[in-house]
């Protein structure tokens, strides 16, 4: 386990629901996928290493759970602005009911 962090640090994430619109194969990596994400009226880039457990087809109206506020990086020369949440695997971690794209995580 990682050490425990004091509820402020929590408090920084910024965890919401995402819906995906667009999925495709990373074109220089074998595990990742590009994934085009609303949150909200907000549309997103974010690149994951999922690809092993999804396909991009299966991808797509999928809703996920993402940290929105972490500074975008480029992985493989492809920018990703924020990070999905997920287990090994990768299994990812959904909603267990549909929810309004954009909902906050509390």
């Amino acid at each position: 386990m990682k050490p425990e962090i004091e509820y402020s640090d929590f408090e920084k994430l910024d965890l919401r629901v995402a819906t995906i619109t667009e999925a495709k194969a990373h074109p220089n990596a074998d595990k990742l996928v590009v994934l085009q994400i609303k949150i909200g009226e907000e549309t997103r880039q974010i690149v994951a290493g999922i690809k092993k457990t999804y396909s991009p087809e299966e991808l797509i109206n999928k809703q996920i759970i993402i940290i929105v506020n972490l500074k975008p990086v480029t992985l493989r020369g492809e920018e990703s602005n924020g990070m999905l949440l997920a287990t090994d695997g990768p299994i990812l971690l959904v909603p267990d009911k549909e929810v309004d794209s954009g909902a906050p995580i509390s």
